[in-house]
């Protein structure tokens, strides 16, 4: 009985590194800072938001996009020193090119961070390499009623999330 209790165990574990899954992180940590909209560090650990795509504010050759200093005191305001949890998804890899890891970030509270900076307008969903991930509707619907609503850049800056201040 041992014997089919370890394999099992094998199998689930090896089940999780063929879809590069890393664990959900039990613990709360403390978001120290908000690189941009979509980007914050939790710790010392850069992490990328699942999911979402704000204008940019801090991409190098890039001019400040309208809306980016909008989403990220939006993200700052709603974050920072807070404590989160960070959920990767088995869905989309664990970390991209740049070394961030992905995840989405939920409040102490349940709040999905994601969810919240679309509703305010201040991203657009973000679907890597067209690889749907698993809270994809939610973020859709999240998106357009903040787009029916014009929130945030659907308002501000005309729907254009790329375009100039």
């Amino acid at each position: 009985m041992r014997y089919i209790v370890a394999i099992a165990a094998l199998a689930i574990v090896a089940g999780l590194v063929a879809n590069k899954v890393a664990p959900t992180e039990a613990s709360t940590k403390t978001v120290t800072r908000v690189i941009d909209g979509d980007t914050i560090k939790v710790g010392t650990e850069t992490v990328r938001l699942i999911g979402i795509d704000t204008p940019e504010s801090v991409k190098p050759g890039t001019p400040v996009e309208c809306g980016a200093k909008q989403a990220s005191a939006f993200v700052k305001a709603l974050a920072t020193g807070r404590h989160v949890r960070l959920i990767t998804d088995p869905t989309q890899d664990t970390r991209d090119r740049y070394g961030r890891l992905l995840a989405y970030v939920e409040l102490e509270d349940g709040t999905d961070v994601q969810r919240e900076v679309l509703l305010a307008g201040w991203a657009s969903v973000y679907v890597y390499e067209h690889r749907p991930f698993r809270r994809l509707s939610g973020y859709r619907n999240a998106m357009e009623a903040a787009s029916s609503a014009r929130r945030g850049v659907w308002g501000h800056c005309g729907a254009d999330f790329h375009g100039r201040s």
